[in-house]
């Protein structure tokens, strides 16, 4: 095992739902573990060994034959000849060692995925080692911005984690402890089958993902190739690569002509010493001259080289081709499955739209496309959003509301003052939303700035069952265009016994008023339109 071990002075402090911390396993029972388990790293494609490389290459047909041919060649005195075909091989030998680099690299790049560095509780004391040395067992850690190094369960605290990789959705997936998820399934009275189920897959967390926001402990499950992503990894190795269709072809006409040319050969053999009477060497020799006439050498030299080459242009286009045989694939392309997030969007949440209730059935609305500036009436949704989202968020949604707001209220007196919040409550199971307390003009009074699932905000606002159905039917119409929907709310609250003193428990003791509605998306690549307008053309039917 490696020293990679370095300890903390002191252990980062959890929130109130991950203050009992674990022991832990200890340093011992944590190295027989990795002895036995081996390191927690990601399964890759075992490197091709030239040999086997050239064997791979040798066993084709078509280049049996350019070797055949060549080798008689040198059987008959003919070096020139014989030194081109053999070239031709060692050119096509070298194409194909470099298309195999690029696949050996391709699956082994799913290693750069895992962490480099784990907080692991060893021997009730806190240690940051490399995620290799991560055991089952272990209790690790986990903060905003890390990247998770093992699927393991949570124990305590709770979390927003972007999935992505596994998933291709840019949204966080919130992660609670089975605890926690059983105890609001219960309150909502639902059945104990699907509240076990539905727990598990909430504290479950997968390796490579990255936390996006929270605090927890987890205990780790699985490592190296057990791990969700590293059963990806297996597949890719495992992944067996079929002949395409040109070199299915090339080589049955390959062993046609080979078959053939055999025939006619023996039959001017036999005619030229059994018929002619001439000799059995000058027959041999002009029975090999006609079968390398009817042989095509060329074929598999050009069959690699325009394959190489189109692979090539592929590279100029930045499109990594895995396999030289791949470019005959793509020109047959019936069906073409792309990932959306990262793919066709930019994987990077932008505010799409602002909404303000107008107390009917409607809601004014704000788009920031093509728009010069922000309305007046939008500026306090704007500036509460901000004031509820932290100063160096590392939440993709929260970031997208920082920067639209850095944008958008610049040079208005709404813009944050680097103003700090005297008390924070969290999202949790109970009510999702959170929101942020900050010092105001007079002494002991206080600004709130909420934020979180529309329909909680409107519980924390007490309002009117109309006021609802209008707010969800706004949540509905920016819902079904793709966007994720946020609600905002502030308020007022002023302390009545002292400044470290008398602070509600929960939300719901404040007072807040309804501000409005933030819709955000996760924006198409500026270049998808053109691809999509090159797919009609060419044409291949696009279904949206």
């Amino acid at each position: 095992m490696h020293k990679t071990q370095n300890r903390l002075v002191e252990p980062p402090a959890l929130s109130s739902d991950a203050a009992s911390p674990a022991a832990g396993l200890s340093a011992a029972a944590a190295a027989l573990k990795l002895a036995a388990d081996g390191p927690n790293e990601l399964p890759g494609n075992a490197p091709t060994s030239n040999l086997q490389l050239l064997r791979q290459v040798l066993t084709e047909p078509m280049f049996l034959m350019l070797l055949a041919a060549g080798s008689i060649y040198f059987a008959l005195g003919d070096r020139t000849e014989a030194i081109l075909l053999l070239g031709f091989v060692v050119l096509v030998i070298a194409l194909t060692w470099l298309e195999q680099r690029k696949t050996q690299r391709t699956l082994e790049s799913l290693r750069d995925l895992s962490a480099p560095r784990a907080l692991v509780i060893r021997d009730q004391q806190t240690l940051r080692i490399a995620a290799r040395d991560l055991v089952c067992g272990d209790i690790i850690i986990l903060r905003e911005g890390d990247r998770i190094a093992a699927d393991a369960t949570l124990l305590s605290g709770q979390l927003a984690v972007n999935e992505s990789l596994l998933t291709g959705e840019a949204m966080p997936v919130q992660k609670m402890t089975r605890q926690q998820h059983q105890d609001a399934n219960e309150s909502a009275q639902a059945s104990a089958g699907a509240a076990a189920d539905a727990a598990a897959d909430a504290s479950t967390l997968f390796a490579s993902t990255v936390v996006v926001s929270g605090l927890g402990q987890a205990v780790v499950h699985a490592t190296a190739g057990a791990t969700a992503v590293g059963q990806i990894g297996k597949d890719l190795a495992k992944s067996q690569i079929q002949p395409s269709a040109l070199q299915t072809a090339s080589g049955q006409l390959v062993r046609r002509l080979g078959a053939l040319a055999l025939v006619i050969a023996l039959c001017q053999v036999l005619l030229t010493w059994w018929w002619d009477q001439q000799p059995l060497l000058p027959s041999l020799l002009s029975g090999i001259a006609l079968a390398m006439a009817i042989l095509p050498e060329e074929i598999p030299v050009i069959l690699t080289v325009f394959l190489a080459m189109g692979a090539w242009r592929l590279a100029q286009q930045q499109v990594l081709t895995r396999r030289v045989a791949a470019v005959e694939s793509l020109g047959a392309v019936s069906v073409l499955a792309v990932d959306k997030t990262g793919t066709l969007t930019l994987n990077q949440m932008q505010v799409a739209a602002l909404a303000i209730p107008t107390g009917q059935d409607s809601a004014e609305l704000f788009s920031p496309e093509d728009a010069k500036f922000l309305p007046e009436t939008f500026h306090s949704l704007t500036e509460f959003a901000m004031l509820a989202t932290p100063g160096d968020p590392f939440d993709p949604m929260e970031q997208a509301i920082q920067q639209f707001s850095d944008r958008w209220l610049a040079g208005t007196e709404h813009v944050r003052d680097g103003r700090q919040p005297e008390r924070e409550y969290p999202l949790s199971t109970d009510i999702l939303a959170m929101t942020k307390v900050f010092a105001g003009n007079t002494p002991q009074q206080y600004v709130l700035a909420a934020k979180g699932a529309p329909e909680a905000i409107a519980d924390l606002c007490h309002l009117a069952p109309a006021q609802c159905a209008q707010i969800q039917t706004q949540v509905h119409a920016m819902a079904e265009r793709g966007w994720r929907v946020l609600g905002v709310a502030r308020g007022l609250w002023q302390q009545q016994n002292g400044r470290d003193s008398g602070w509600p428990e929960s939300q719901h003791q404040f007072e807040f008023s309804f501000c409005g509605l933030v819709a955000l998306a996760d924006p198409p690549r500026p270049e998808v339109p053109a691809a999509i307008a090159e797919c009609r053309q060419a044409p291949v039917k696009v279904p949206c």
